[in-house]
Order: C-alpha cells, then structure tokens, then sequence
C-alpha cells in the first residue's frame, strides 16, 4: 500500500477537518438528499443517478426516496474494511437503519475526497489512512443530514425538534408522529445547513466501538452478488488477454497474429506499448488464440540480470559507504571503535510479489460524446484518469471512473504509471474504439508482469560496552527506489527516499549512537509499495539483529528492549502485553520456543510474540499472540481481522515466498504452485489483544505485517542457535 512519505505531496494539514472547512451543502437531485463538504458532482461505482446529479454538494452522502442512504467514499476498499469503518462513522450520527446502508467509491472533487493524511493533493487509498482520515469529516456529514431530517420533521409536524428522536432510518414524535427518512429527504434538503455541528460525545457512541457489529456488506459478499471489475459486462464488450515482454524493459519488435485472428472467437490481434493483446469475443477465445501469436522482442534495453547478481552487487554495495544519510545521533564509528563487544549481520530480502486472489483487470469504453469510461480499482484515481486522458489524447475531465471493489491489492493497485488502468485504454485505442475492452491478466501475467516489493540487503554492526549496554548501531541499506523515476520522484529528499529506510531511520531505541545509511539502486525490475511497505523488510533486519544484540549481552529479549523504550511508552505498553498474554518466562511444552518483536508502522503500534517449533529443518508457528494500540478503534471486529490478516500475510512472505529472476532476467514464479502465500494448513492460532486508547485512530490495514517476521526468526533463533538472516526462512535455514 501507499506509504506515509506521500504526506510530503502538499503542505502539511491536520488529519482533522476544521470547522471552517465544513462548508456543509445540499441540494435536492434526482429526488435524492445529498450532503458533503462541497465540490463538484461525484462519480461512483456503476452509480448513474450520481454521475448524473447537478448538484455541487453531493460528496458523502445520499439519501434516497425510498429512505435508502449511500455513503460516498473517498476510499478505495480492497478488503480492508474502509467501506464499513466509514459507514460506522456517518450512521453513528445519522441514526438510519443499517440494513439500508450501502457504501459506493466516488472521485471527481480534491476538496471532499483528497487525502488529507497526504495534504489532500491526491486522492487516494493507502498507508493505513482511510479511518484516520475520515473519523471526523464522515461524523460531521452524518450529524448534519440527522439535523436537517429532523428540522424538516419539526416543521412538518409543528413540534419542536428537540422532541424528534432519531432511530433505524425513522423519526419519532412522542404524539405518535412518526416517518422515514425517505419521506422527509426532499423536504430536509430546501432547508438551510448546519455550519456549526455538534457530534456526539465517547459516552454515547452505539456503533463505534462496538464489536457485535456485524459488518455491512457481509451478506453480498458471501453470497457472491457484489460486483468486483470481472464481474462488468457492457453491450458489445469485448475480452482482451496480454502478451508482454519476457523482460522488463523489452518492446515488440514485431509480431504474427495470423494464425489468431484465424481462430474462432477472436476479434483483433494488436500491439501496444506494453505488449501484444489478444482481443475475443470473450475470455476463452482470447486465451485460446494467445499461443498462436509469435512475436519478436526487442530487448536491447531490458533488465538481464538474475536475483543472484543483484543481490551479490547489493551486498558488496553494503560493506561500502552508503550514499546517503538518514539518520546520525553521536558518533557511530566511534562507539562502535570503543565497544566492549561487537555484533555484525548481513540481511538479504527477496523481491516478493503481491500475489492478490484477483489478477488485475479494467474495463474500457469510449463513448459517442467523446467521454471515456473505466472500471477498475482505482487506488489512486486523480492519477489515473490524467494517465488515462494522456493515452487517450483527451481531457482529464472526459474521463470518468467508476471505482470497483478488488479482491486484495496489498498495493498492487496503486501503481503510479496505472498499469493496468491505462493497458486497457492502449487495447481499446488500438481496435479502434469499436467497442469496450476488458483487460483481464491471468496470474501468470501478474506474476511475471507485475511489481514487486524491492530486494534488499542490510548490513548492520552493533556496539555494546562492559554493562551489556547498547551504545553504537550502524545500519546500511541497499535497495532500490520506489518513487524514483515515477510522478512521486519529488518525495525523495536529500538522496533518502522514506519508503526505503522508515522503521529504521525512526528506531524507537534509545541508543546514544546511530547512523543509518541508504544506498539507492537502479535496477529494470519495476517495483511498488507492497503491504506495510518498507518496514516489511527493516522491522526483520532491526528486531532480529537486535535480538541477536541482547544474546551477546546475556540480556533477556523483553527486558533489553524495555530498558530502551521509556521514552516510547506506546511501544512498550504494546510489547508487555503481548509478553504477558503469550506467557513470555513461563515454561511452554517441550520443543516450544517463543520470539518476540515491536514495531510501528503508520502511526500504529504492534507487538508479536511467535511459539514455533522446529522439526527436521522445517518451522512450524502454532501460536501467535498480537497486541495493538491503534487509538480510538472504529470497529474492534474489524481491527481484529486486519492484524490476523496481516500477521498470515507476513507470516507466508518471511517463510517461503520469493520472486526470483533466473540468470536471463526472466521472473521464475508463474502460479501459486511456486510462489506459496501460506497456505490455511500452515496458519497458526492468533490472539489479538487491543490497548484501549482515546488517542486519535490510526490505521490496521497495514501494520500487522512487520513484526511477525522478525518474531518468528527470533523463536528460532531460540530453537536452534541460527540467527536467519536471509529470506525466505526455508532459504535461510539451508544457508
């Protein structure tokens, strides 16, 4: 996903909306009740009533004749929940009846939907943003709709409105008065709104906070009636299927479509700047046609080189002097001259893929008044649609999207250049136009084709003095840039990008001296934010090492750390309880052995403690036992299912998945067959125990990746002696 270091596109803001900013709006349209902050029209999913609403205030919410309520949201929803956190957050103040909510994606004004997290110069979905930045705005906008539904009561029934009472979509009168939302929208809407408006306090929320809130589109999901990108089917359309370079960075050179085009089914045989498209009347024939076309690469400027090289040229990069400096508290080289004793390690981290259930796809249609429309899942819309403009050779304005549902991104879905968004303008340019295009990549696309979280390698070197006291770190990181050579190229600062160093530039340890050191690398793999981003990768190097620091101090883990944190309460809190509820110092079956690790990412707080086993060389995790502070939670269910999901997430990436390049430059991975996400059979029990907060909510959908890694290293550390520092784990046991 999207990192923090987006918050440097604009200005700083506060993740609060002013009151000044709450120019709160509405308009009758379409017989719909529509409220926001202001802006231009909205555009949601397959919403046709709210692309073709006039009015210039209908930005979050909706509410319809038929006493229906759409919540408008400015983010993008791939799994995570940010649908559900956001219509907690409105109908905790609207009050209206939760099996009449529905939650659709909408784009097309900065001002309502812009991040604020990231200044509000972007729309867009990711760093664990979506609840952070919409407690407030998405209250307010639920409070001001209840307000005027019920001065539109009050005046209706001539009582005063402070004896309306608001429940389950429906307003009440003692004298027996009673109407749906549905009945009062149009009236609501003709009155005048609220600029100052009052929210409920803590002690009087129903929704928020509550965990037998049973999430709002369970039901379409499980039965399989939401629609996801696969699911669009439009008059006339049309299938395409790709063909890209064996290479990155290769071209076509030429091809035959022949034989192809021949075969039954089979439309069109075109070349585009990122491959050749087979285009069918549908999937199948497409699929079918794909190995009949021949087609000849240039590849004079493509990556050849395999992951063993690379990595080879990235730990010899390691033991020199890094390029740029991240972060220098006292004197490193000296410490570290001076220590009592000193620790070395050298990590080297694969390049992993996303590997989401559901390969990328979009769907493409030019229309006869020049508008070009696309499905998607659209992470970063904004970006997209000037992309898709560029291809098209139209304004940004004539492009409109309609943001689908995805199952999982992990960040594939935020790619700056809009892969996907833009292949499928470049295949319906190329026919012509003659009619919509759905781009569909089978996984072996995605995996061959895709990008990819960066290798790396970290070399670190750690003093310790005659006390056992930490006091010089020195940490170098090799790695490629996300952001550079993309439109976030601006981001990076002083030859540091952030995405490459947080987590270890910001080391929550108080260690008197700290240097910290990036080496940025130019590579032809195209890579991408993955899920938890760069501290996927520094939250192992950091916490294992560290780990490994305390054994050469005779320390106990728990302890060593804690000694360190006395000015990182938040860290420490989330630390002891994960200690305690796992039972960290009491005895554990034979053969058991816990690990621990701390890390924050994205403002939130995660603890992991990991009971594994080790057998013939295989590791096996039974137990996990996760501890969160994450401020005010929204919805605890949801908190709980995000860490789960993260800790199997992470807990597949450290164990066995790598993308590797063979000695050609060619990925070596095409299926779930040889790249292995953890498999349900490998899934270990997970206890997730919340820290009750009034700080201000920060995000899940991310930080539960970055501490099981190192957790479960450590465990094994424990179980054998070896400190594993190459990945996957099933690599570095045998190194």
């Amino acid at each position: 996903m999207l990192p923090k270091i987006i918050e440097h596109l604009a200005p700083a803001a506060s993740v609060k909306t002013s009151r000044r900013a709450f120019l709160v709006a509405s308009a009758a349209a379409a017989g719909a009740f529509v409220i926001g902050f202001g802006g231009v029209p909205a555009r949601a999913a397959g919403g046709a009533a709210v692309s073709a609403a006039p009015a210039p205030f209908d930005a979050y919410i909706r509410i319809a004749a038929d006493g229906s309520v759409t919540i408008l949201s400015s983010q993008f929803d791939m799994g995570q929940g940010s649908y559900h956190g956001l219509a907690t957050l409105v109908n905790e103040e609207l009050g209206a009846g939760w099996d009449r909510l529905t939650v659709e994606g909408a784009t097309g004004d900065l001002k309502a939907y812009g991040n604020i997290a990231w200044g509000g110069a972007v729309q867009g979905t990711g760093g664990s943003s979506s609840i952070t930045t919409s407690f407030d705005r998405y209250r307010k906008a639920g409070a001001a709709a209840r307000i005027m539904l019920t001065e539109a009561a009050a005046k209706d029934w001539g009582v005063p409105a402070s004896e309306i009472t608001v429940k389950d979509g429906r307003l009440s009168h003692p004298s027996g008065k009673s109407a749906g939302f549905g009945d009062l929208a149009a009236k609501a809407a003709q009155l005048p709104v609220p600029q100052d408006v009052p929210l409920k306090g803590r002690n009087d929320w129903t929704l928020i906070g509550n965990s037998d809130l049973r999430r709002y589109d369970s039901k379409a999901k499980t039965d399989g009636t939401h629609p996801f990108t696969i699911d669009v089917k439009l008059p006339g359309m049309l299938t395409a299927v790709m063909i890209h370079p064996p290479r990155f960075g290769a071209v076509v050179k030429s091809f035959d479509g022949a034989k192809a085009k021949a075969m039954k089914g089979v439309v069109d045989v075109v070349a585009t700047p990122r491959g050749v498209a087979v285009v069918g009347d549908h999937m199948w024939a497409a699929l079918a046609a794909r190995d009949a076309v021949a087609v000849t690469w240039d590849e004079s400027k493509a990556e050849t080189r395999g992951s063993a090289a690379i990595l080879a040229d990235y730990e010899a990069r390691a033991a020199g002097k890094p390029q740029a400096v991240a972060r220098n508290d006292g004197d490193a080289p000296k410490a570290l001259a001076g220590a009592a004793k000193t620790v070395e390690a050298t990590f080297r981290f694969p390049y992993l893929a996303h590997a989401a259930m559901e390969p990328l796809n979009a769907v493409a249609r030019m229309n006869a008044d020049g508008t070009l429309e696309l499905w998607a899942g659209h992470q970063l819309p904004g970006l997209y649609q000037g992309i898709a403009a560029g291809v098209a050779g139209i304004k940004p304005e004539q492009v409109v999207l309609h943001i689908m549902k995805t199952g999982g991104g992990f960040g594939r879905r935020g790619t700056p250049d809009a892969d996907i968004v833009a292949e499928a303008v470049m295949v319906a340019k190329a026919i012509g136009y003659k009619a919509p295009v759905k781009v569909q990549w089978t996984r072996e696309n995605d995996m061959r084709g895709g990008r990819y979280r960066p290798a790396y390698v970290h070399r670190l070197k750690a003093g310790i003095d005659g006390s056992g006291k930490l006091v010089a770190w020195d940490h170098h990181i090799v790695g490629q840039s996300i952001v550079a050579g993309t439109p976030f190229q601006g981001l990076i600062r002083n030859g540091i990008d952030q995405t490459s160093v947080e987590g270890a530039s910001n080391l929550p340890y108080a260690v008197p001296n700290l240097h910290v050191g990036l080496t940025s690398t130019e590579v032809g793999v195209p890579p991408l934010w993955w899920r938890a981003v760069g501290s996927t990768h520094t939250a192992y190097a950091t916490e294992a090492f560290l780990d490994q620091v305390a054994a050469a101090a005779g320390a106990d883990p728990l302890a060593f750390r804690l000694a360190m944190l006395k000015d990182h309460p938040r860290h420490a809190a989330v630390l002891k309880l994960a200690a305690e509820k796992a039972g960290w110092g009491k005895p554990l079956a034979k053969g058991r052995f816990l690990g621990l690790a701390v890390h924050e990412s994205f403002h939130t707080f995660v603890a992991h403690v990991a009971e594994v086993s080790v057998k013939g060389g295989e590791v096996k995790v039974h137990r996990v036992v996760a501890a969160v502070d994450c401020g005010t939670v929204v919805n605890p269910d949801v908190v709980k299912a995000q860490i789960e999901g993260g800790t199997g997430f992470g807990l597949g990436a450290i164990l066995a998945e790598e993308l590797t390049l063979g000695a050609d430059g060619a990925v070596e991975q095409g299926n779930y067959d040889t790249y292995t996400p953890l498999r349900i059979s490998a899934m270990p029990k997970v206890e997730v125990h919340i820290v009750p907060s009034e700080a201000p909510p920060t995000g899940v959908g991310e930080p539960g990746v970055p501490s099981i890694g190192p957790a479960v290293a450590n465990a094994v550390a424990r179980a054998t002696g070896k400190w594993i520092t190459t990945l996957p784990l099933t690599r570095g046991m045998q190194a």
